[in-house]
């Protein structure tokens, strides 16, 4: 009896789930795109704002500076307030190697990739996700992979004018010439695998720390 009430059930879900899709697929269709959620939707300010609430609300720490300049600055900072050391190994993109390092000497920084002994990373992002405060980042010739996984402490930067409201629009940012990874960050690394407990840090940062850049 059991097993035939499983059985009807079971076909009421495949039903219930065909119907979704194909509604959803006629929705697509009728407005030329997916429908997307109200905190997807916004002007940009509105956008910047639900992305920094969250972003917190993940776990993440955002800080918002009023131009390239500052960042080194700011990172410093962060590193003496949150995280041990002072050593950084930048992504080796231009708009990241060329900030004025030098202003503050006790960074250690150097692009390339990620040793054993080093704690923190620094990164851009292809866009930012208002809708829940995820990050879209790509690896590429300048940016390994694994300066978003490796290190327990990952600085992303991020541009204002690279916020986005959905996944969707994010994802268009890649254009049509995909990169080898690409993935969504929110927040930093989690699990409960073990024991259902959560644990920040096994797969992935222990901290991620996102420096909007307004100007």
């Amino acid at each position: 009896m059991s097993s035939a009430r499983d059985d009807i059930l079971s076909a009421v879900r495949r039903a219930s789930s065909a119907k979704r899709a194909a509604d959803n697929s006629a929705n697509d269709i009728a407005t030329g795109g997916p429908i997307l959620p109200a905190r997807a939707q916004g002007i940009p300010g509105e956008l910047r704002n639900r992305f920094c609430e969250m972003a917190r609300f993940a776990g993440a720490t955002v800080e918002i500076v009023a131009d390239r300049d500052r960042v080194p600055g700011a990172i410093a900072a962060y590193l003496s307030r949150e995280a041990p050391g002072d050593r950084l190994v930048l992504a080796s993109d231009p708009q990241i190697v060329s900030l004025p390092w030098g202003a503050t000497p006790r960074l250690q920084v150097r692009p390339g990739l990620p040793l054993a002994d080093d704690t923190a990373s620094v990164t851009g992002a292809v866009a930012g996700i208002a809708e829940t405060g995820s990050l879209l980042v790509a690896s590429g010739a300048a940016t390994a992979n694994a300066l978003h996984v490796l290190c327990e402490t990952h600085i992303v930067l991020l541009r204002a004018q690279d916020m986005r409201g959905s996944y969707e629009e994010a994802l268009a940012m890649l254009g049509a010439k995909m990169p080898r990874a690409a993935t969504f960050i929110t927040g930093p690394s989690r699990t409960a695998d073990i024991e259902k407990t959560p644990q920040i840090g096994v797969h992935g940062p222990k901290r991620l720390h996102i420096l909007l850049i307004d100007g």
